[in-house]
């Protein structure tokens, strides 16, 4: 190997690992959203599997299905930034559902009516920080340059906006209903 080439192969790899470096936060950023995104997609799916025969169910179900994209788009767009899926936080992610399906809520057998009122809560807590999220990705100019695309965040923010207003309306309505007995 000559001098030179030599040379532009240590420049190659030195560019390549300060490329790594400087999409490392981004990395960590979005596979944490990914970890919650697991978490709350399944969440998203139990409750409206739990409520699909109630009045909100068919808002639910619908939402459950936006949150699963949602999800799916996230993944989408590590893909398209060549940021590697680290599967452990996939894994906690999912463990850290199961794990609050287990809350000591006053009930040992059946179902505590404030379950559903804490679920609605945690699936906004969720949606919002989605919507955080591709508010960030959009604010960073990660767009311009990942290829994502303004108009994609875009819709993506409004959609978790969307989100915002329907977990919003039924938290209302189940916090009337359960809080009212108490």
């Amino acid at each position: 190997m000559t001098h030179a080439a030599s040379a532009t192969r240590r420049a190659d790899t030195g560019a390549s690992r300060s490329a790594v470096v400087m999409r490392e936060p981004l990395a960590i950023y979005l596979n944490d959203h990914l970890m919650g995104a697991t978490s709350g997609s399944e969440l998203a799916r139990r409750v409206a599997k739990q409520h699909a025969q109630t009045p909100a169910g068919a808002a639910l179900v619908r939402m459950a299905d936006e949150i699963a994209q949602d999800r799916a788009e996230l993944l989408r767009i590590m893909d398209d930034l060549g940021i590697p899926v680290r599967r452990y936080k996939i894994g906690i992610g999912w463990a850290v559902e199961k794990a609050g399906r287990a809350k000591t809520n006053g009930f040992l057998v059946r179902r505590a009516p404030l379950s559903s009122l804490v679920e609605l809560e945690s699936l906004r807590a969720g949606v919002e920080a989605k919507r955080l999220m591709w508010q960030a990705l959009r604010a960073s100019g990660t767009d311009r340059t990942g290829g994502l695309g303004a108009d994609r965040l875009t819709e993506l923010l409004h959609r978790a906006r969307r989100q915002l207003e329907t977990l919003e309306d039924l938290h209302l309505q189940v916090a009337g209903a359960v809080l009212e007995k108490s």
